[in-house]
């Protein structure tokens, strides 16, 4: 019998852990520690109310209890629990947001899969070109140096 992605764990981040770096996994992630770098999984990511994230997360879904310093991009669903806190944009189809949540940000939900599309090619050229531009201005500081 086959589990599906959405109810066994793959990866925990457990209480008093850290990671400093990018997590590429292909299916549930929770995370009720620390992470500082981007998370990319094919599912669903809870994100638990003790856990801090700075950077991009992208998933499928999303449950975000904690605080996550960074976007979030999740084409089928965003929940905020009135736990969570968000300081970043938010891409997605569905959003749920409970009383009392904070996000700093923007936020972009619509049903409609061509201006989700659209919206998530925008973004992604936008984070192209910050890429690009701070490439630039390093290697003009290092040329200085």
């Amino acid at each position: 019998m086959q589990v599906s992605d959405d109810v066994s764990i793959n990866t925990l981040v457990g209480v008093g852990s850290s990671i400093r770096g990018e997590l590429n996994v292909a299916g549930f992630v929770r995370v009720d520690g620390d992470i500082e770098g981007d998370i990319e999984t094919s599912g669903r990511v809870i994100v638990g109310e003790r856990a801090r994230i700075r950077g991009t997360i992208r998933c499928r879904i999303i449950t975000i209890g904690g605080v996550v310093h960074g976007d979030v991009i999740a084409p089928e669903s965003v929940t905020i629990l009135s736990s969570g806190t968000v300081m970043g944009e938010v891409l997605t189809k569905k959003l749920k947001v409970d009383p009392d949540v904070v996000l700093h940000g923007s936020c972009f939900a619509v049903n409609d899969e061509a201006c989700f599309g659209a919206a998530l090619t925008e973004y992604d050229n936008r984070q192209a070109l910050n890429t690009l531009s701070r490439a630039s201005v390093q290697k003009k500081s290092a040329g200085e140096a």
